[in-house]
This record gives C-alpha cells, sequence and structure tokens, in this order.
C-alpha cells in the first residue's frame, strides 16, 4: 500500500489531512485528561470529609472504651459516644460515597469526550484513508505494465465521472472496446491522476485528448 500520492499537492493535502486528524485525537484526548483531573478535584471535600469522620470516631470509641474502663461508672455512660462514633462513621462513610461518585463522573465524561472523537475518525476517516491506500498501491503496480493498463483504463471507465471521460473523448468507450491503445492509455492515466500518482507519460491532459484526437 502507498501512504502518499506522488503529485506534490495531492501528497501534501494528505499529509496534513493526517497531521490534522492527529492534532485532533491529541486535543480531545488532552481535554479528556484535563477535564478528569478538575472533576477529580471535586472529590477533595469528600476526601477531607471520610478523614474527619474517621478521625472523630475513633476518638470518640476511645473515650467511650476510656469510660468503660473507669470502675463504678455504668455502660450507659459510654453510650452517648458510641452513638456519637457511629454518626461520624455514618459522615465519613457519606464522603467515600461521594468520592466514588465524583471518580465514576470523571471517568464517565472523560471517556465520552475521547472515545466520541475517535470513533468518528475510525467509522469516517480512517476507511477512506485505507480504501485509497489499497487502490494507490494496486495502481501503482499495474501502471508499469500494458495488462495493468487495461485494468486501469476499466476501473476509469467504472469509476470516474462522466465528465471527466467525455473531456477524454466523446467516444472513449467505443474506442476502449475497439481496443484502441491510446484510448487505453488516457483512460489509465485519467486513472492514475484521480489517485493523484504519475503515470509513464506526463499526464497532461490536452496532449492525451490530442493524442486521441490524432489517433481517430
Amino acid at each position: 500500500m502507498k501512504l502518499y500520492a506522488d503529485r506534490a499537492p495531492t501528497a501534501i493535502r494528505q499529509l496534513l489531512t493526517d497531521v490534522l486528524v492527529a492534532a485532533w485525537v491529541y486535543a480531545w484526548v488532552r481535554l479528556g485528561m484535563t477535564v478528569f483531573d478538575l472533576i477529580q478535584k471535586l472529590a477533595v471535600p469528600g476526601q477531607k470529609l471520610e478523614g474527619a469522620g474517621n478521625g472523630l470516631a475513633e476518638n470518640l470509641n476511645s473515650a467511650g472504651d476510656k469510660i468503660k474502663g473507669v470502675p463504678g461508672v455504668p455502660d450507659s455512660v459510654a453510650a452517648p459516644f458510641a452513638n456519637a462514633a457511629d454518626a461520624a462513621t455514618s459522615l465519613a462513610n457519606a464522603g467515600r460515597d461521594q468520592q466514588e461518585i465524583v471518580d465514576d463522573l470523571a471517568w464517565t465524561l472523560s471517556v465520552v469526550l475521547v472515545v466520541v472523537p475517535v470513533a468518528l475518525v475510525i467509522l469516517f476517516w480512517l476507511p477512506l484513508r485505507i480504501r485509497w491506500m489499497r487502490r494507490a498501491g494496486s495502481a501503482a503496480r499495474l501502471r508499469g505494465a500494458t495488462a495493468g493498463r487495461d485494468l486501469l483504463a476499466l476501473r476509469a471507465l467504472a469509476t470516474q465521472p462522466i465528465g471527466k471521460l467525455v473531456k477524454l473523448d466523446p467516444e472513449i468507450a467505443a474506442r476502449w472496446r475497439r481496443g484502441d491503445s491510446a484510448a487505453v492509455e488516457a483512460l489509465a492515466r485519467l486513472e492514475l491522476r484521480s489517485l493523484g500518482l504519475r503515470g509513464w507519460t506526463p499526464p497532461d491532459p490536452a496532449e492525451a485528448r490530442q493524442e486521441l484526437d490524432l489517433r481517430k
């Protein structure tokens, strides 16, 4: 397969398109990473809440255990500390839940920001690029042989716009059916030009038309 055309204008256009597509993908990846980092900052309050809740629960449980260890002090005195510790644990759990929600949101948004643009490239640009590479590679292999030029001429008749075919010669199809070598070569050159490839002769449309006229 050929990566780029032989003709400078087509090759430059392809190169610029490839660079723009790469820049497009890179920009969306960077944007996804930036959005991920920004959303993750929303988890900081949850982290502080979890830390404060766990610390408070630990201190209250420790205080309750100490009170229970005092001789003659009933366990009911330590009960409020245990209840407060449970409330602090619930507070810590709320902070942990908030972090999980923020983390899920960050991953979801960042993945969507990256996947959608990349999917557009894969679904629309990449198939066209690969199709050209295959066609150009096949045409480049065929252009050096007479039988290959026949195939290129046939493909030109099947795929090229009618306006371009008529510009070569209104009777180009009839002349191809008669096996006119000038018509075959003109069609083959047209197919190669459409792919941005050079032929075996200077691909000048005026010269091709003049050559066809002389062969009539």
